[in-house]
């Protein structure tokens, strides 16, 4: 699995009844946009480090050059 700043996590649930989650990856801490990554999870806001197991997926986002560096070129 390979993430970016800015993409999405989601972390299936693992019995029946737990629902799905999702968080952004504030920071990846990996090699190569591998894991672990720092992530933000969207129902409560908490902040801490993810190790995304088999259940996870990544939703990719284009990243947007800045306006900085857009006006540079």
């Amino acid at each position: 699995m390979n993430a970016s700043k800015g993409d999405r996590l989601i972390a299936r649930g693992r019995g029946a009844g737990q629902p799905e989650r999702d968080a952004e990856v504030l920071c990846v801490l990996g090699p190569d946009g591998g894991p672990p990554y720092l992530v933000q999870w969207s129902d409560d806001g908490h902040v801490g480090t993810f190790f995304p197991g088999s259940d996870a997926l990544v939703q990719h986002f284009s990243h947007r050059r800045s306006l900085h560096a857009a006006s540079v070129s």
